[in-house]
């Protein structure tokens, strides 16, 4: 969703190009305070990378304005992080699992996705750059409720799924499956159906991923104005990113990743060790020699030598 934006916005060019920027910047809400106090940030990579925090929320949960700094009762639904190396040859994204159990600062150890609730973007921010080591550079926080529209503009999307699996009122077939609407937001939500809940709901989010950023590079879609307009329109309205990621900032960033092809992302799960149960609640322990090899390879731009990152 986020990387084919970033292409989309970069090869539209003149008049049309302006237009669909202003309809992003109408439509998208900004995060006023997404980052944490710079004294406890990791520095900016030396060499260009970029990392983006990717979350998602889900709209049933609480009304609670996802751009507020405070705490509340809303936390994130899923985040992946979004790796874009320096040369621009290739970008990783790595799902965070919702139920690791880390460090969150001034607040213990607890669930990831316990520090959007105590803290907002600022706190969820502090928390993943004390995990992994690097700083990032940019958020953005999407309503799940949009990927109905989305889909919808692109006349579907064909996603592959590992396995077969019914979720409410759909039923998915192992192997590809074009989904649209609610079939789509349903695919992304479900984790009743398996056995290990939200392990498969994170790779069925990443074959969501693929298959939109693979729908959005298609000639197809790059040749169809319309298709564009009306995939940026829908998706717009439930896109909430940090002040400073503008429409001048991601048109860049697209025209950089201008050459990107779906070959060129990797898809891979922050290395994990099992669950466990603290008070009463089922958590992920974090694979901390894995964890420390991820940390490296996203300190120098290595995570191609990386195997969980394969």
């Amino acid at each position: 969703m986020l990387v084919g934006v970033l292409v989309v916005v970069g090869v539209v060019g003149g008049v049309y190009a302006s237009r669909l920027a202003n309809s992003f910047n109408d439509n998208a809400t900004k995060i006023e305070q997404a980052f944490p106090e710079e004294s406890t940030r990791p520095a900016p990579a030396p060499d260009g990378a970029m990392n983006i925090l990717l979350m998602g929320s889900d709209s049933r949960a609480d009304a609670t304005t996802i751009d507020d700094a405070s705490s509340s009762d809303q936390r994130t639904d899923s985040m992946m992080l979004v790796h874009v190396d320096a040369d621009r040859e290739n970008v990783y994204v790595m799902s965070i699992m919702r139920d690791l159990y880390v460090p969150i600062p001034g607040h213990g150890s607890n669930k990831i996705n316990a520090a959007f609730a105590y803290g907002g973007s600022p706190l969820t921010v502090q928390t993943v750059e004390q995990l992994l080591g690097v700083r990032i550079d940019h958020v953005a926080i999407i309503d799940f409720e949009g990927f109905k529209g989305m889909t919808t503009a692109l006349g579907g999307v064909d996603v592959e799924s590992p396995r077969a699996f019914s979720a409410g009122d759909y039923s998915y077939a192992a192997g590809v499956n074009k989904l649209e609407g609610d079939a789509a937001l349903a695919f992304v939500r479900e984790r009743h159906a398996f056995a290990d809940a939200d392990f498969t709901r994170v790779k069925n989010q990443q074959a969501f991923v693929r298959g939109l950023a693979n729908t959005v590079l298609s000639r197809s879609t790059l040749s169809d104005p319309g298709k564009i307009s009306a995939f940026v329109t829908a998706m717009s309205p439930y896109l909430t990113v940090d002040k400073q990621f503008d429409v001048g900032t991601i048109a860049s960033l697209g025209f950089s990743l201008r050459s990107i092809d779906s070959s060129k992302m990797h898809f891979f799960t922050i290395p994990t060790a099992g669950t466990g149960s603290i008070g009463g609640q089922s958590i992920v322990n974090v694979d901390q020699t894995g964890l420390d090899a991820v940390k490296q390879g996203l300190a120098a731009d290595t995570l191609d030598t990386v195997p969980s990152a394969q």
